[in-house]
């Protein structure tokens, strides 16, 4: 399996001084209809500790920092590449090559 970061990812985690990668799925329980996806977020080094430690999470190194992923059955290409979208003052991590 191998990471790519695409650059305005790389200077958005520069900026927020966040090497960590937390791929993560959220579905809601308060709608009528249910909806699963699957979300990224940076996380801070001591989170990133509790999310091995705790939630079993599985601790992937690469050159630009540590991508963690959940102990839950995803499907993962063999390339995998995250980026970083911008609206205004908001910032969306994107995925390319994980799904449910």
């Amino acid at each position: 399996m191998t990471f790519n970061f695409e650059p305005e990812l790389l200077a958005y985690m520069e900026k927020r001084k966040r090497k960590n990668i937390s791929v993560e799925v959220a579905s809601s329980n308060a709608s009528d209809f249910e909806v699963t996806e699957i979300y990224l977020r940076l996380v801070t080094d001591d989170f990133a500790s509790y999310l091995i430690r705790k939630k079993r999470y599985r601790s992937i190194h690469v050159p630009e920092g540590q991508v963690l992923l959940p102990p839950y059955h995803l499907v993962y290409e063999d390339t995998i590449t995250f980026g970083c979208k911008n609206r205004w003052f908001l910032h969306f991590l994107t995925y390319k090559g994980i799904s449910l």
